[in-house]
């Protein structure tokens, strides 16, 4: 079994082994010709289950078999570019290939003396999206799992910098839009979900200033401490930016830590034309990013950043086998001080490799395209009347809903909606969200891939009136039968 092994001896066959793989993959991304084949869990089920894991195949190509027909033929494919549906995007080649050398290493970027270089790098790129989100040289960060790790550690700090041993009294305000990991996170840190505080959203689903101004003073009259702010820059739903140099004077005045969550809306920090819509970020305490969201790189990618850097104190536990007291003494830079994971996957390799192939500009200039299709995507719904789209978009997600030449009823329009959804993915065509806004069932693009077209947007707007228009004319039937 020793010849499985990864080492100076079994270097040819690790060669061999990668080789055959990657030109399976990219057999499979060639051949590709819709996002999904619309197996369902009944079709694909069975054949994991009746796979017998205590009798393995002895060797990577009767695997890589047998992984056509348990994974890789049935598997979501977000490169095709009828792919519309969660915030999910295309990965660049860059980024694939230090996911391979990564995980080749196996490097772990908890301490210096398991990564070394690795350390080195990814404070330089933390050093370098603090420099573009507009921080000193006092802040820092480190890289997570995705943007709930970060947004769970951002509050974290909030919390111990709120100064108070009475958390019944802390209270955290974000947007009715913004992400459910706030409340999660509250959950976790002790606070309960009822600490949130949610403001509600102008039209443009934007936190409204003046809520939150009313919030704060009525949590200062009432004697409870405003813990957090956090603002969204990029919400999930809506792609939708909080007034950020508003909510900053806010909390300026009150004394709360201001968090913005980019996870979605980080990749306005390389735009060549959009990254003034960022602008009030640098007054953050603390930014969420997820890299593979808007940078393109493969999950993981992800990194809280905080304005000052002696704050992420309050994630630090020293263990003597790891990480002593004295190991910081020495400024040996281990990484573990500010994270709230032990070991943990080189990821900022990814980004690393990324840049230094493509360039920020490369990376924002793939991000704007997407931005721009979406405005395209919104002028073809708002001229269509089959459809009703929310919002104009900011970012690169479009929010509609079939609305049907016949008056029915608003609950059978929702369930017109979600059958399109559902029949559409099964079909294998193309691949749409789905959400509520205003107690109503929406669908959701959300536009990520450059090589997406507005002719791929029209033909899916049309699949799904068609999907719509049959569910509904069933029912009709039914109901006259």
């Amino acid at each position: 079994m020793r010849s499985h092994l990864l080492n100076d001896t079994t270097a040819e066959s690790y060669r061999r082994s990668v080789t055959e793989g990657v030109e399976r993959v990219a057999s499979k991304l060639a051949a590709t010709r819709r996002p999904f084949t619309g197996a369902g869990v009944e079709d694909i089920a069975p054949l994991i289950d009746r796979v017998d894991l205590d009798r393995p195949l002895g060797d990577t190509s009767a695997v890589l078999d047998e992984l056509e027909d348990v994974y890789l033929r049935d598997a979501v494919y977000f490169h095709h570019p009828r792919y519309l549906g969660h915030l999910n995007c295309p990965v660049v080649i860059p980024a694939v290939l230090g996911e391979a050398v990564l995980s080749a290493v196996n490097s772990s970027l908890d301490t210096w003396d398991q990564s070394a270089g690795g350390t080195l790098i990814e404070r330089r790129l933390i050093d370098w999206t603090a420099g573009r989100v507009g921080y000193g040289p006092a802040a820092d960060g480190v890289f997570t799992s995705g943007g709930s790790q970060s947004n769970l550690q951002a509050l974290l700090l909030a919390r111990e910098e709120a100064k108070t041993d009475d958390l019944a009294k802390l209270r955290i305000f974000s947007s009715e839009c913004s992400h459910f990991s706030v409340q999660k996170s509250a959950q976790l840190l002790g606070l309960g979900r009822g600490a949130v505080v949610s403001i509600p959203c102008d039209h443009d689903k934007r936190m409204q200033t003046v809520a939150l101004a009313r919030a704060l003073e009525r949590c200062a009259a009432e004697g409870n401490v405003p813990m957090a702010v956090v603002a969204t820059a990029g919400t999930t739903d809506f792609g939708s930016l909080d007034p950020l140099p508003e909510i900053a004077e806010l909390c300026a005045q009150y004394g709360a830590w201001m968090h913005v969550d980019a996870a979605y809306g980080c990749g306005l920090l390389v735009s060549p034309t959009r990254r003034h819509l960022l602008n009030g970020i640098e007054h953050a305490d603390s930014v969420t990013v997820d890299y593979h969201k808007s940078f393109f790189q493969p999950v993981s990618s992800s990194a809280i950043l905080v304005k000052d850097g002696a704050t992420l104190r309050h994630a630090t536990y020293h263990a003597d086998y790891l990480n002593p007291r004295r190991a910081a003494e020495e400024r040996i830079p281990n990484q573990v001080d500010k994270s709230l994971q032990t070991t943990r996957r080189f990821d900022a390799l990814k980004l690393w490799m990324t840049l230094r192939t493509m360039g920020a500009e490369g990376v924002g200039t793939l991000f704007d395209e997407v931005c721009d299709l979406a405005v395209e995507g919104w002028r073809l719904l708002a001229a269509d009347p089959r459809y009703d789209v929310v919002v104009e978009p900011t970012l690169s997600t479009l929010v509609f809903r079939y609305i049907p030449d016949a008056v029915t009823s608003p609950a059978e329009i929702d369930r017109a909606n979600l059958y399109a959804r559902k029949a559409l993915f099964a079909s294998g065509e193309a691949v749409v969200a789905g959400t509520k806004t205003g107690g109503r069932q929406y669908l959701k693009f959300t536009l990520l891939n450059p090589e997406t077209t507005v002719h791929d947007i029209a033909a899916v707007l049309d699949l799904i009136a068609g999907h719509a228009e049959q569910y509904l004319g069933e029912n009709l039937v039914h109901a006259a039968s």
